[in-house]
């Protein structure tokens, strides 16, 4: 058995195209600041990308560009600036911070207005998601989600496993698979016996950060396996958290690394500023 694979960019196309179509119909042009502070390399094409994908859907872009140097406190009146402006709508700040004020990071973070907080990081909207109304949902495990419905895959009542329990994906997944009624099962650094838990899912989602570490014996066949990671083994190459070559031939269907997931980021980024004008509007 050879499993289907699932490429982001089919998807991510579909969750545009729906963005676009909702673009169209506004009144006016809803607007994204993106704030990035310091050189990083990786966070400047993440930028770009943000960018590029904004003029494409007629969305309006703002990057804001800060110095290596920037205080927390002048960060943090950069995004009471943007909390005022009318004309934009959602804001993000590009992570990592510089290592002088990432200690900073969830005030920073907080700082920004949970109606505008496209990212839904603000412990407003991690509460709404908790209580099972969301609002603005973080963008990897949204795409995860909504991957899963394009595709046509079943969630309710199936088991789901997800490996990793970061704020960014493992948690805000737990919440989504649950609100779609999968029974759910949160495995990490400390759980025993993993592998035999792994088995048991009909979705399994991998988001530890560890290349090629879970193997085809940890994968029930058939089973539709979600690859979160991207992990650099070197200069020109990226890996997931899955063994690809070895899963594809045991999965039901797959997310391919690159090419998978990470696609969807930036698409349901696009999505959340549309639910966060509406959100702000009234609509």
């Amino acid at each position: 058995m050879s499993a289907k694979i699932l490429y982001g960019k089919d998807f991510a196309a579909l969750i545009k195209e729906k963005v676009r179509f909702e673009v169209d119909k506004m009144i006016f042009k809803p607007g994204l600041a993106v704030i990035i502070v310091g050189e990083n390399p990786a966070s400047q094409v993440y930028v770009r990308n943000k960018h590029k994908t904004c003029e494409e859907l007629g969305i309006n872009s703002k990057v804001v560009a800060l110095p290596e140097n920037t205080t927390k406190e002048e960060l943090l009146n950069v995004i009471d600036e943007l909390n005022a402006a009318e004309n934009i709508q959602g804001i993000l700040v590009q992570l990592p911070l510089p290592d002088a004020i990432k200690a900073h990071s969830d005030e920073i973070l907080n700082r920004i207005n949970p109606l505008k907080d496209v990212d839904g990081f603000h412990p407003m909207n991690v509460g709404n998601l908790v209580i099972g109304n969301p609002k603005l949902v973080p963008c990897t495990p949204a795409g995860c989600l909504e991957m899963l419905d394009l595709a046509g895959i079943e969630i309710d009542g199936k088991r789901a496993v997800i490996i990793g329990r970061s704020n960014i994906v493992g948690k805000p997944m737990l919440h989504l698979l649950m609100a779609r009624h999968a029974t759910v099962t949160v495995c990490h650094s400390h759980t025993k016996n993993l592998a035999e838990i792994t088995r048991e899912a009909d979705i399994l989602v991998a988001a530890m950060g560890k290349p090629k570490f879970v193997t085809a014996d940890m994968i029930k066949p058939g089973a539709v396996v979600i690859d979160v990671g991207i992990n650099r083994i070197a200069p020109k190459k990226l890996v997931g958290d899955v063994d690809f070559d070895a899963a594809v031939e045991i999965a039901g269907a797959i997310t391919p690394v690159p090419g998978g997931v990470g696609l969807l980021t930036v698409a349901m980024l696009m999505k959340n500023v549309v639910t966060a004008t509406k959100l702000q509007i009234g609509v």
